[in-house]
This record gives C-alpha cells, sequence and structure tokens, in this order.
C-alpha cells in the first residue's frame, strides 16, 4: 500500500540488543498516527535434519525455558544477529554448534519469516541444515545450559504441530516447509 510515510522516529530505550522507538507517520489521508516499534538486528533459525540408515528423516529441536512466556518452549536453534555485519548463514551455523552441538555440512535458505509484523521491524531468517556432524557445543546463559536436546523423527515433529505441542512460530514455519520440501522430491519416508 503506498501513501504512508514515516515523519518522525525518536528512540525511547537503548538495549543490549532491541530498542524501543516511537514513530510518528502519515497515512494517505493525511492525518497523522504514532506507533511503538521495537527496532531489532533480526535473528535466525536453523533446523538441522538427518537421516537414519533407513533414511528415515528426524530433527534435532531444543526444549528450553524461556522468560517472557515462564515456561518451557519446544523450538528449532536460533539466535539474534548480534553481531554487526555477521552474514545470517554464519549465524545459523554458529547457532547450531552453540545450542545443538552440530556442524552442518550443508545450508539451505528455507524463507524469511517476519515474526511479528505490527511490534517489531524483526526479520527471521530460516536454513536447514543438513550433512550434519557432532561437534562440542558452546552453550551461552542459563536458559541454553540447561536446555534439553529432542531428536525427533520429521513426522511425529509435523504431528506436534498439528496437535498443538510446538507452536514456536519459525519452528512450526520450518518444520511445514522442511516437510513440504522433502514430500516434494518423492523422498521415501513419505
Amino acid at each position: 500500500m503506498t501513501g504512508f510515510r514515516r515523519v518522525s522516529e525518536r528512540t525511547l530505550h537503548e538495549g543490549y540488543v532491541w530498542n524501543l522507538a516511537l514513530a510518528e507517520f502519515e497515512a494517505p489521508d493525511g492525518s497523522t498516527f504514532t506507533r511503538d516499534i521495537v527496532r531489532s538486528p533480526g535473528a535466525v533459525g536453523v533446523l538441522p535434519l538427518v537421516f537414519d540408515a533407513e533414511g528415515n528423516p528426524s530433527v534435532v529441536l531444543v526444549s528450553q525455558y524461556r522468560p517472557p512466556y515462564e515456561r518451557t518452549i519446544i523450538e528449532m536453534p536460533a539466535g539474534m544477529r548480534d553481531i554487526n555485519g555477521e552474514d545470517t548463514a554464519e549465524v545459523a551455523r554458529r547457532e547450531l554448534i552453540e545450542e545443538a552441538g552440530l556442524q552442518a555440512g550443508h545450508l539451505d535458505l528455507l524463507t524469511e519469516i517476519l515474526p511479528s509484523p505490527g511490534m517489531t521491524d524483526s526479520v527471521t531468517t530460516l536454513y536447514l541444515a543438513t550433512e550434519c556432524t557432532p561437534v562440542p557445543h558452546d552453550r551461552q546463559g542459563p536458559e541454553e545450559e540447561h536446555m534439553e536436546l529432542l531428536h525427533l523423527p520429521l513426522v511425529e515433529a509435523v504431528a506436534m504441530v498439528e496437535r498443538g505441542e510446538i507452536t514456536d512460530a519459525k519452528t512450526v514455519v520450518a518444520l511445514l516447509l522442511a516437510d513440504r520440501r522433502l514430500r516434494a522430491s518423492d523422498h521415501p519416508y513419505v
């Protein structure tokens, strides 16, 4: 939609990764309105896909405590783009090692998602990691230190999405896209 424009913006709070801004906009009819916006460097999620000897696909997810929800959430390894200028693929590789103790032999871009367009300018880039090999993990912070790794058959992870057991948006999108990609390739597990 055209005709909208940002008139002004001021930073209300500068955080470690995110900044909170108050922005004023002009609508196509000339009226103005303000919005709180969380400015973010973005994030990256990486879904490790591994195959057993029979060719059955499984994924490696993490179960970790998330303070905003005050509960444990099942999600794919992921992290903020908190190193200025770091390429999203490098963030994916780093986060996969840190959280899951896996090194990706191959990364494929799945998509980019806008996790909360009414609140933030954040973009989350999603990758599929294959040909993964175990390496020592390098977990950061108390949530990661206490996280659990979950090795799930892909078909079970997708069923968990359908049952509402996996609700993290980036993980839902990545699991469904990975499943669709494998089905389109006539992979034998289907």
